[in-house]
């Protein structure tokens, strides 16, 4: 309580940026219902607007639902509007985060973060009781922000006209979002004073935290006032914590970062009580979304955690990156909220930012994001930017394999997976197990998969962690333990028993499969089984190949549910390594999946034979369990076979024709000089990829490649394309041209498979069959010049051009100097323009 005393006359003397601008917002939402508005850190816009719109009449006592990206400014702001109102957190504003809620039935203002609000729209797509939605800090870009408004635009344009709409953004191209929610647009000041910006780049081989180091003893022996440092992540703190412990006894060190107690939070945000000065270490949590009072000097390591696909886990994971331009920016004006201040990057000045941070939907895996479309009903809703097609199909994929989905179908499992708004992958694990003993093992796994490892020594046994927090439990882990990790893990685990109504105590010891057998629902893809021919070799249920490092503590296990893998991309062909797995018990892969075991007749060409072979195979997914040949396959599909036949040996084992040839490569340039025809595309990888649509039908009742006849392989090569685009194609791209010596002469077609691009078309002709034609040939109506090979009367060359009338201007004079006596029968006339064009010698005589 007197903590919040204290908050509070500091927070009675405070005067924002953004209040004058306050009318203005309330007037813009009256007349129209939705808003976007810019305001710089520090303006006051997310702790002073949704109070400033609790007496508008349009509200009409209804909730205002604020969407902030992190923990710590959710709780922040919560307790700083609560404060200004001489209340409690709880009363008239609340906040709802994951695992900690503080509202009741007279919370006007929520503040929720990551999928709270996408639950909210999910569970209630009228939002019965809510008059406004408001997203903070969208500048962000987090894939839970994109999302929210995504479905917010659907909800008020279908059901609720009278909801209102507020983006808020420090940094963010304005304009664009407000053409794309059609809205107006409002801009506030900040309050800012001015700060110096210096580079303190590293010493060679420096390590960080000395770097960082060496930046604070220089601000705090140079400058007054708070440092704030800000760092990627609770790892890099904890280092310069250590760093700093010696060098900073007159500074009280601190840390600000989301997996802090609230109470440590808490004292971050408010002012020293004894005057000391203080450095605070903080992730980009206070780049703009709180506000640390008294700081003077800011220290940018210019790197930041951010979300990036994981194929190693197949989850998200946060990678340390270089900010963004706009980020250092505002890292930096953190220095000039209460006096002038100091910036110090960490990096030397030459170095280039980007200049805006990237949208979180177009660089991370969106199996979570494809669940909520499936369960919302829709999956054109309008995003800022629209997600990758390739990942959301990848991320579809998963679905099904996990059974959330059937075809684009939300499955009634898929509901479920839904209501737990956590990752697919754990939301199926969590929800595989029948008995309260399976599901908080399964909590257990979910806390340790979402955690940092919290064994220093790291090895490949997922056992080993479950065992190391069994331990913790019992009062002594292990040596090579972190505490503080398997405290927050421990922690975690029980807020999911909590969540999933697990009343059970955690088990203290498990079947020696139970926890591989768990495992195996989140990735189903990475069950793989041991090589009969290498021990240290397994085939994974999505087609992989993966390997052991040679101390595994896993080697001789007949089974593995991969966990973690590395697939080193730059050697490919290679298997990957399997970093983290678990035994699994293959009885319990029939009785949980009984439909992925198979057993089918494949027929395929065996390249040793150079012949069709047949096998029938028992599988589960692509994983061959036993295989056995067939004496006399079926007829039927040995078309399949020469498929297969035609994938290994390659096209050139097909009977290609010059002309076929040729006509391949004119499809192909004029899919580049005239992309509205709409040709399909006909490079080698895509005619290895769609062999079975084009080629599979022509090999029908055929036993071997050589049957095929040339005529054959040129129809369904063209059987994509119809009769009147075929004639199109011919038109634009013909197969020869007519010269002023009055013949036809062919046109040579091309195409660079390395760039990309078309080859330039060659015409080669006898120069005197081009008398009296001044410009280039060209083709496609008149946008492609042809390359000229003129010729010799023997037919040899004389000059390549794309430039005839360069040529006889400037060239042709040299050339009918030497040719002249050389080829005396021949034409050779002063004036080319105007001469009669001939592919004949003159007649004797003449």
């Amino acid at each position: 309580m007197q903590q919040w005393a204290q908050g509070r006359l500091l927070q009675w003397a405070m005067r924002f940026p953004i209040d004058d601008l306050l009318p203005r917002i309330r007037d813009s939402l009256a007349s129209h219902p939705r808003l976007v508005l810019e305001a710089p850190p520090g303006a006051g816009k997310t702790t002073q607007v949704p109070p400033a719109l609790l007496d508008a009449p349009w509200l009409a006592g209804g909730r205002i639902v604020m969407l902030e990206p992190r923990r710590v400014a959710a709780r922040a702001a919560a307790r700083f509007m609560a404060g200004q109102r001489g209340e409690l957190v709880g009363q008239t504003v609340g906040y709802r985060i994951r695992f900690d809620r503080q509202v009741t039935d007279a919370t006007r203002i929520e503040v929720v973060t990551e999928g709270i609000l996408t639950r909210m729209i999910q569970d209630d797509p009228a939002l019965e009781g809510v008059g406004a939605l408001v997203f903070d800090e969208f500048h962000e870009r987090h894939l839970s922000a994109d999302l929210g408004l995504a479905l917010a635009l659907d909800v008020q344009a279908a059901l609720r006209e009278d909801l209102r709409i507020v983006v808020m953004s420090a940094t963010l191209d304005g304009e664009r979002l407000a053409r794309f929610i059609d809205a107006p647009r409002l801009s506030s000041a900040g309050r800012s004073f001015p700060v110096e910006v210096a580079h303190f780049p590293p010493r060679r081989d420096e390590a960080p935290e000395h770097h960082l180091r060496r930046a604070v003893e220089h601000a705090l022996a140079s400058h007054p006032g708070d440092v704030l440092a800000f760092l990627p992540g609770r790892r890099e703190i904890d280092r310069a914590m250590r760093a700093l412990a010696d060098s900073s006894a007159d500074a009280e060190l601190l840390a600000l970062h989301g997996d802090l107690p609230v109470e440590q939070q808490a004292r971050v945000l408010q002012p020293a009580d004894d005057g000391r000065r203080r450095v605070v270490l903080a992730t980009n949590v206070a780049e703009s979304s709180v506000t640390l009072p008294g700081v003077r000097v800011v220290v940018d390591s210019g790197l930041a955690r951010e979300p990036r696909f994981d194929p190693n886990s197949g989850f998200g994971r946060l990678d340390v990156v270089h900010i963004a331009q706009s980020s250092a920016d505002q890292r930096a004006g953190r220095a000039g909220r209460v006096a002038s201040g100091w910036a110090y990057r960490l990096w030397p000045q030459s170095q280039r930012l980007e200049p805006q941070r990237r949208p979180e939907i177009n660089q991370v895996e969106l199996s979570g994001l494809a669940l909520e479309l499936a369960g919302w009903g829709d999956a054109d809703l309008r995003f800022p930017d629209p997600p990758p097609p390739g990942a959301l199909a990848a991320g579809r994929e998963l679905l099904q394999r996990l059974g959330a989905l059937d075809g684009q179908s939300i499955t009634a499992f898929g509901r479920r997976m839904l209501a737990l708004g956590t990752h697919p992958r754990l939301a199926a694990m969590l929800l595989a197990p029948d008995d309260d003993s399976e599901r908080a093992l399964a909590c257990d796994l979910a806390a340790l998969v979402e955690a940092r490892d919290p064994l220093r020594a790291g090895g490949d046994a997922f056992a080993a962690r479950w065992q190391a927090l069994v331990a913790f439990r019992r009062g002594s882990p292990p040596h090579d333990a972190s505490r503080g990790a398997l405290a927050a893990i421990d922690q975690a685990a029980r807020q999911w028993r909590r969540r999933l109504r697990v009343d059970v105590a955690p088990p203290a010891d498990a079947p020696a499969h139970l926890i591989g057998d768990l495992l195996a629902h989140a990735w189903p893809d990475r069950i793989a089984r041991q090589h009969p021919a290498d021990p240290l070799r397994y085939q994974l249920a999505n087609g992989r190949g993966a390997r052991l490092y040679d101390d595994s503590v896993l080697f001789g296990e007949p089974w593995l549910l991969v966990a973690e893998l590395r697939d080193d991309s730059r050697q490919p062909g290679r298997d990957a390594r399997i970093l983290r797995a678990a035994p699994v018990d293959p009885g319990r892969l029939e009785r949980d999946w009984p439909a992925r075991f198979t057993t089918r007749d494949r027929v395929f060409w065996d390249t040793d034979r150079n012949a069709i072979a047949a096998v029938r195979e028992r599988r589960f997914d692509s994983i061959v369990l036993d295989r056995r040949p067939i004496a006399q396959p079926d007829r039927s599909r040995h078309a399949e076979a020469l498929v297969d036949a035609v994938r290994q040996l390659g096209l050139d084992a097909l009977p290609w024709t010059g002309a076929l040839r040729q006509w391949r490569a004119r499809v192909r340039s004029l899919r580049h000089w005239s992309p509205e025809l709409g040709l399909p595309d006909l490079s080698d990888a895509a005619l290895l990829d769609t062999l079975p649509q084009w080629l599979q039908p022509a090999l029908a009742g055929k036993t071997r490649l050589d049957a095929l006849a040339a005529d054959a392989l040129a129809e369904a090569l063209k059987s994509g394309i119809d009769w009147p685009t075929r004639q199109r194609i011919d038109a634009l791209a013909p197969i020869r041209v007519a010269v002023p010596s009055g013949l036809q002469r062919d046109v040579r077609y091309g195409f660079d498979d390395e760039t990309g691009e078309p080859v330039a078309p060659v015409l080669a002709v006898k120069l005197q069959e081009l008398f009296g034609l001044a410009d280039t040939p060209r083709i496609v109506e008149g946008r492609v010049p042809l390359t000229l090979h003129l010729l010799s009367p023997g037919g040899r060359p004389l000059q390549v051009t794309g430039d005839l009338r360069g040529f006889w201007e400037r060239t042709y004079p040299e050339v009918r100097k030497e040719m002249k006596g050389r080829y005396p029968r021949h034409p050779w006339p002063d004036d080319p323009w105007s001469a009669t064009a001939t592919h004949r010698a003159k007649p004797r005589g003449t």
